[in-house]
């Protein structure tokens, strides 16, 4: 990992850092679009951009979120930077399942599952070892259910290429 995102990793933890970066979120949306989802974060963890359907709009929504793979599936967690409420992409996917990622300049189909029991538990350490404040927001967020999805590729283009589970 490059200096700049080993720092960044270590200054997560911090309460200015979730406020920062969510001041954020709107430039890096743009960034991500313009260049297909190959920059996102800034380059200094590994990121995708969703986009679900909105479950009161039915419009496109598109976030920026760190992601870890796991096999040919993309695992994302909606720990809304500990904040209170859930983030609105969760929330859009457990309306609609139906998503679609742009991730290292491709755009995936996908589908998520809600990660629960033994399946939650592996894919929470996974997360956890990639972005360790992870655990920090967890105790911040108030108690609430911390929504973990697995988007799997409906058709070709998942991180290993196979479009399923290894």
């Amino acid at each position: 990992m490059p200096v700049l995102g080993a720092l960044t990793r270590r200054v997560g933890h911090h309460r200015w850092f979730g406020a920062a970066v969510r001041l954020l979120v709107p430039a890096d949306r743009v960034v991500g679009r313009l260049t297909r989802g190959r920059v996102v974060a800034l380059g200094l963890v590994p990121s995708l951009v969703i986009t679900t359907t909105g479950r009161r709009s039915g419009r496109p929504r598109s976030n920026p979120l760190l992601y870890v793979p796991d096999g040919g599936a993309y695992v994302v967690v909606g720990t809304n930077f500990g904040q209170t409420h859930q983030p609105g992409w969760a929330l859009n996917l457990l309306a609609d399942p139906a998503a679609e990622v742009d991730v290292k300049g491709r755009r995936v189909p996908v589908r998520a599952e809600a990660a629960a029991g033994t399946e939650r538990e592996r894919l929470w350490r996974l997360l956890v070892e990639q972005w360790p404040a992870y655990q920090t927001y967890v105790r911040r967020a108030g108690g609430r259910e911390i929504l973990l999805f697995r988007l799997v590729p409906t058709g070709r283009g998942g991180p290993g290429g196979s479009g399923g589970r290894d």
